[in-house]
């Protein structure tokens, strides 16, 4: 077998892997917009070891400087449902990770449960396990306990992520030497090249928390002994450690781009190999050489293109001249004479991350080809004369510069392991057209899932048009795991809107779709920019507010739709919405064209109270518009994302419960509304009603005395009902109940219907409803005049005459679904049902949201956002997407606001001092 190498890379190109998110956590720089603050002024993060690690028993070895994270003891274990006890034994990079991973996530526009069960992928580099050596250096063993090897053992750094995201993806810790995270990066592409993953996390984690591995690494001679990164200049004497993490969200690009990502850079290609032969640790050029090569035929893309490369650039005396000699060799050669490949290395800014180091060279490019700049690669003065830069057609970006050249801008990075692992990624700007999406699919998202009985013309009608609802007011979402948290989130979102642009949809819109909706929520609404930030300022400062909203979630998936009967009309009811919501609007033309043969008054008209418009005050006016009104605000709700479980009418409401429930056609439905209350005109004047707040029993003992003329019409509630009967008897009974302190109220109504007195239109009626075919419900329907399911085409003109003369029995209805029921949304112009929904609920121990839609004399767009608000902060689902103009982008936003506090370990001992005097001399 020959053993000769036969490798050839043609037709290798792979498909583009683009970048649409990315955190990190550096020293001197929490996020990326700080750590590219970092990078183009040009600043130095190394320091002496802060003195908060000599209070958690940390020493960082003999040299004494490095660039150090800050609070690496802190954590938020309750954000990851970690146990406090289990934190406390987890190694810093494990829960350094989760962090990164949830907010490279968020950066990325992705809510993280959207990926649970799919095949995204986590590649993490990391070498130390110092967490460990001290939790072996404890001095009674007490930190060793079940726990310990979870949180101990490296290769779970990428399972915890895995474990905690519900992650079903290649998970792998990739250890590579001081190459990890770019070879993390390198897997990561590989997995989404091959299908094996649809989206990867890839980066890697460092810290340094024992002294011992400071001690082999100067030992070894690689380290600094001024504490600093000379790279490619002449005092290069070694290098500084540094720590931190970083992680980066990939895509295959045809797929960022269809999904509306916005793409950072892309990964046009990568390389890894070996220097083996040339020594264990000693550099090898022309496996250098070879790894540029074959990185490039991979990409598809010529040296010659290369603007820039961030190098491993360690600043050793050895490692410098090797890699200088190979880019010159490929990169450098291949361009013009006098137009030199810039280079640099962020290990001038904060040491060499060792594991972690390759990514963040990999998010210094992607900040700087975002920016069109190239920022300094500190501690340059004069060339190393091991390295002959002008022979090499090289040149060190020792300043703030522009990026060399027009159109695409075209990059490298590389990162090599002590052990001769070569790792090399080209990387390109983003596509101009990618810079933010647009919310591209709200319209086909929150498109209205038309009610289940409408007839098939009006299904297409409702799906063809606009689901934003417009008008002046916005809501603004905020969430936590706790209270504490929702206010610091709106603190961190007070201070990332300072000095910016984006509009008040943009943020709006961002807000509601790439962000988890947690536990702890609050909704702010406002008509502006001014007022949502004047809304949020109060919510951050723990202040009152009228108009927002907030709650404490819970799982409520099961959601009744619950229309009212009488009582809810008023003048100009729900007319705003006819402007400012294509899918009311619609529906109520669709209602108005069912009712057309019917009545001889304009629907428009009356909904907008347009002058001569007929009166509400008649009952074959109020009936059929309230019918038209609840059967379009339940199209409204449903363009928002709820869905009915099941739908309950009150009274003349079951007539718009059946439309929704596919029980009638709406042509059906209006003919029975119309028709109904046409024929009840003639007994118009010979009634009213009364609610009263009783129990129905301590009442019907005293109806004896009206015999005949006072009839119980419904029964709302464990202490709530109402009588239908002749004007005078609801009078005089009235008078009784207020003297003894009852607040007994006449229903603003002219008739007495669910009794008795209905009995004269019997003929009439089913003469009318003859026409109409009932259906057998697609959703659930719950009968008050039965008590029962719905449970096949029975609603025809019997069942609506019974209707018209009989009980209701709403609480024996409501009484039964409230155990398995999480909300009732009344579907009203004005709720009337809240009370005796709240009494039944609780008179069973039942836990349902109850929410209404619009209130009499408010603005109907912000009063119907108010009642998504408080079914969202209850916790149903919502999709919020048509409450923003179609127009509106995705911006970014703040991550998560996790409320860290310290988890370390108890009892450690001392380090021996002079065991490691011993490694390090």
């Amino acid at each position: 077998m020959s053993v000769h190498n036969t490798r050839s890379d043609a037709g290798l190109v792979g498909e583009p892997i683009a970048v649409v998110g990315m955190s990190c956590r550096f020293p001197g720089a929490p996020d990326p917009e700080a750590y590219w603050h970092l990078l183009v002024t040009g600043q130095d993060a190394v320091t002496d070891m802060p003195a908060e690690r000599a209070e958690l028993g940390i020493e960082h070895g003999p040299t004494g400087k490095g660039a150090f994270l800050d609070g690496i003891d802190r954590f938020d274990p309750g954000f990851f449902h970690i146990p406090p006890r289990e934190a406390a034994l987890m190694d810093p990079q494990q829960r350094l990770v989760l962090e990164l991973g949830w907010e490279a996530l968020e950066q990325a526009g992705v809510v993280p449960a959207d990926l649970r069960g799919g095949d995204t992928g986590i590649f993490l580099g990391a070498t130390t396990g110092d967490y460990a050596d001290l939790v072996h250096r404890a001095a009674d063993g007490s930190d060793v306990t079940h726990h310990s090897f979870t949180g101990l053992d490296r290769s779970l750094i990428a399972n915890r992520v895995s474990y905690v995201l519900g992650l079903r993806g290649p998970s792998l810790t990739v250890d590579a030497g001081q190459a990890s995270s770019l070879v993390a990066v390198h897997m990561a592409c590989q997995s989404l090249r091959n299908g094996e993953s649809g989206v990867a996390l890839a980066g890697g984690v460092e810290l340094h928390l024992a002294p011992e591995n400071t001690a082999l690494a100067q030992k070894l001679g690689g380290l600094s002994p001024d504490g600093r990164c000379h790279t490619f200049d002449a005092r290069a004497n070694g290098y500084v450690r540094g720590e931190g993490g970083a992680v980066v969200v990939l895509k295959p690009l045809r797929r960022a781009l269809a999904d509306g990502d916005r793409v950072h850079a892309v990964l046009r290609g990568s390389a890894v190999n070996n220097g083996g032969g040339a020594g264990l640790t000693v550099p090898h050029e022309d496996a250098q050489r070879d790894l540029l090569r074959r990185a490039h035929e991979r990409a598809g893309t010529a040296p010659a293109e290369v603007g820039y490369v961030e190098l491993h650039g360690t600043g050793t005396p050895a490692g410098d001249p090797v890699e200088a000699a190979a880019l010159g060799a490929v990169l450098g050669a291949a361009r013009p004479a006098g137009e030199p490949l810039r280079v640099g290395s962020v290990k001038t800014n904060i040491g060499h991350l060792g594991a972690a180091a390759g990514v963040a060279g990999l998010l210094k490019v992607v900040l700087s080809l975002t920016h069109g700049l190239l920022p300094p690669s500190l501690h340059y003065a004069s060339p190393n004369p091991r390295i002959p830069m002008a022979e090499l057609n090289l040149r060190v970006q020792d300043t703030v510069g522009d990026w060399p050249g027009e159109g695409e801008r075209l990059a490298g990075v590389s990162s090599f392991g002590v052990g001769g692992t070569n790792c090399h990624v080209v990387v390109a700007s983003a596509p101009e057209s990618t810079a933010s999406s647009a919310n591209s699919a709200s319209a086909e998202g929150a498109a209205s899932a038309e009610g289940a009985g409408d007839t098939e013309a009006g299904e297409a009608a409702v799906a063809a048009v606009s689901p934003s609802l417009r008008g002046g007011t916005l809501p603004w979402l905020v969430s936590g795991r706790s209270a504490a948290a929702v206010r610091a989130q709106a603190e961190r979102l007070l201070a990332h809107l300072e000095g910016g642009t984006a509009s008040a949809a943009d943020i709006g819109l961002s807000l509601a779709t790439t962000r988890t909706a947690f536990k702890h929520r609050a909704v702010v609404l406002g008509s502006g920019r001014d007022e949502l930030t004047a809304e949020l300022t109060a919510l951050a400062e723990g202040r009152r507010s009228a108009t927002r909203i907030s709650g404490t979630a819970k799982p409520r998936e099961r959601v009744v739709f619950v229309f009212p009967g009488q009582g809810p009309q008023w003048t100009g009811m729900a007319g705003g919405l006819l402007d400012t919501s294509d899918v009311f609007r619609t529906r109520v033309e669709e209602c108005a064209t069912a009712l057309a043969p019917h009545i001889d008054w304009d629907l428009e008209a009356v909904l907008r109270d347009a002058p001569g418009a007929a009166s509400l005050e008649r009952a074959d006016v109020a009936q059929p518009a309230l019918f038209a009104v609840m059967v379009s605000l339940a199209a409204l709700w449903q363009a928002f994302g709820v869905e009915p479980d099941a739908a309950v009418g009150h009274g003349n409401g079951e007539i718009s419960a059946a439309v929704v429930s596919g029980a009638l056609s709406l042509e059906d439905g209006a003919r029975v509304v119309a028709l109904r209350s046409k024929a009840m005109s003639a007994v118009v004047g010979h009634g009213t009603m009364l609610s009263v707040p009783l129990p129905v029993a301590e009442v019907t003992p005293r109806l004896s005395a009206w015999q005949d003329r006072l009839f119980v019409s419904s029964v709302d509630g464990p202490r709530l009902f109402t009588l239908s009967g002749d004007v005078e008897a609801i009078e005089a009974l009235r008078a009784e109940l207020v003297t003894e302190g009852v607040r007994a109220r006449r229903v603003q109504t002219d008739l007495a219907p669910h009794c008795a007195r209905m009995e004269v239109l019997r003929e009439e009626i089913l003469g009318l409803l003859e026409p109409i075919r009932p259906r057998t419900p697609t959703l659930p329907m719950y009968s008050t005049s039965t008590g029962e399911l719905v449970d096949g085409p029975v609603l025809d003109g019997t069942y609506w005459m019974s209707n018209l003369t009989g009980t209701v029995d709403f609480e024996r209805t409501v009484r039964e679904l409230a155990p398995e029921t999480d909300a009732f949304v009344e579907i009203t112009p004005h709720p009337v049902l809240d009370k005796a929904l709240h009494q039944i609920t609780e008179d069973v121990g039942a836990d349902a949201a109850i929410v209404g839609t619009l209130r009499r004399g408010e603005d109907g767009q912000r009063r119907f956002l108010t009642s998504l608000a408080q079914l969202n902060a209850s916790g149903a689902d919502v999709d919020w997407r048509p409450a923003f103009p179609a127009d509106a982008a995705v911006v970014e936003l703040p991550t998560y606001a996790f409320q860290r506090r310290g988890y370390w370990l108890e009892g450690l001992a001392a380090p021996d001092a002079a065991g490691i005097a011993a490694l390090a001399g």
